[in-house]
């Protein structure tokens, strides 16, 4: 078994070309707002804190906004915008930044219900106004969720789910990210939704975020203006 053991674990790191000394686990911290007025429209804000190292070495931060509608049970239409900042490593926002972005994302995202798990996929074209100039990014996000507990108020309070999802572009090299998260989630009623995740990213030739392994914690509030807008509760996927 040791020996298997250290095979997978040289397997692992071969593939990602890090070696086993140098991994450090960054934090990946989440605030979400959503507020949906009725059963079609809603509108959203994000913000986003990471670092390097556990609660050290920060760099990045993201603050985001947009709308998404409903056009039927299974698919959803969104549009959003935000601002995204990347600085250097070895320290807590070391300048000069590695990246000054603004961006707009329009994304489609559909569903899919096998039994008792719920599968998401989620198209997003990403038009993004760099420091180092203008680009195009497409990703796509495959995730399957599993939520169980005791059916209280037409939801259930746990999930676990997990997801990888792939960044490329529409020039040479094309691949930029690749992205793993699994995750477990508690929703102590239907309006806060509590995360906790670990988060795997392998960036390729790309300056504006570093690659690493985080533990991933995340807060949801989620307000319906009334009773007809919440007679069915999502339990899609996080956002990220």
């Amino acid at each position: 078994m040791r020996i298997l053991f250290i095979s997978l674990l040289t397997f692992y790191f071969s593939i990602y070309n890090v070696p086993a000394q140098t991994l450090d686990l960054g934090s990946w911290n989440i605030l979400n707002l959503k507020y949906n007025p009725n059963a079609k429209w809603s509108v959203f804000g994000e913000a986003q804190l990471r670092s390097l190292k556990f609660y050290s070495n920060f760099h990045y931060y993201e603050y985001k906004g947009g709308i998404n509608f409903k056009v039927q049970k299974n698919l959803l239409l969104a549009m959003g915008a935000g601002s995204y900042q990347t600085y250097k490593e070895g320290g807590d926002f070391v300048v000069p930044k590695n990246n000054d972005e603004f961006r707009l994302w329009p994304q489609i995202l559909l569903f899919q219900s096998i039994g008792a798990f719920k599968i998401e996929q989620r198209y997003r074209a990403e038009l993004r106004f760099t420091s180092n100039g203008y680009r195009n990014r497409f990703r796509y996000r495959l995730g399957v969720s599993y939520s169980f507990g005791k059916n209280k108020n037409n939801y259930q309070p746990f999930q676990i789910s997990a997801g990888n999802e792939i960044f490329f572009t529409n020039k040479e090299p094309y691949f930029e990210r690749n992205r793993m998260l699994v995750a477990f989630n508690y929703k102590p009623s239907k309006t806060t939704n509590l995360q906790i995740g670990y988060l795997h990213q392998f960036d390729y030739k790309i300056n504006d975020e570093t690659g690493r392994d985080f533990l991933q914690l995340g807060y949801f509030i989620e307000i319906f203006r009334n009773k007809s807008s919440n007679n069915k509760i999502d339990s899609d996927i996080k956002d990220n």
